[in-house]
């Protein structure tokens, strides 16, 4: 069965679905998100977090949650989550930290290989 409404991950276009499903606390964090340029650090960083929250690393196209949909799937976990609207909030700066050590630590490696072709090309020269 083919579910026009499942992805592979996460999807950002979600974020605005799950508005009103939790505390005053948790709209707000989802209003600032929805605020953001697409592709910002905040959008990747909340994607991760219903991530890991929703189990998308483990969904595939016969399970139940691939069934419902990312919109239905991620406002049910968004409205079962046990923990306080804080305890979210959290999880969204830990993961919104993960994601900026991952891109950092990637932007790093582009320096120092392309610092180290530079010192290949003076050197050749």
């Amino acid at each position: 069965m083919y579910q026009p409404d499942a992805e592979l991950l996460f999807p950002a276009r979600v974020i605005p679905c799950l508005q009103g499903l939790r505390g005053a606390r948790w709209d707000k964090l989802v209003n600032s998100v929805c605020e953001q340029p697409e592709g910002s650090l905040d959008e990747h960083g909340f994607s991760l977090m219903m991530i890991r929250n929703a189990g998308c690393m483990t969904c595939h196209a016969g399970s139940h949650r691939a069934r419902l949909g990312c919109t239905a799937c991620a406002q049910q976990v968004t409205r079962r989550y046990k923990g306080s609207d804080d305890d979210l909030t959290d999880e969204f700066h830990e993961a919104r930290d993960d994601v900026d050590d991952y891109l950092r630590r990637g932007s790093n490696k582009i320096q120092k290989r392309s610092m180290s072709d530079a010192i290949t090309e003076v050197e050749q020269e």
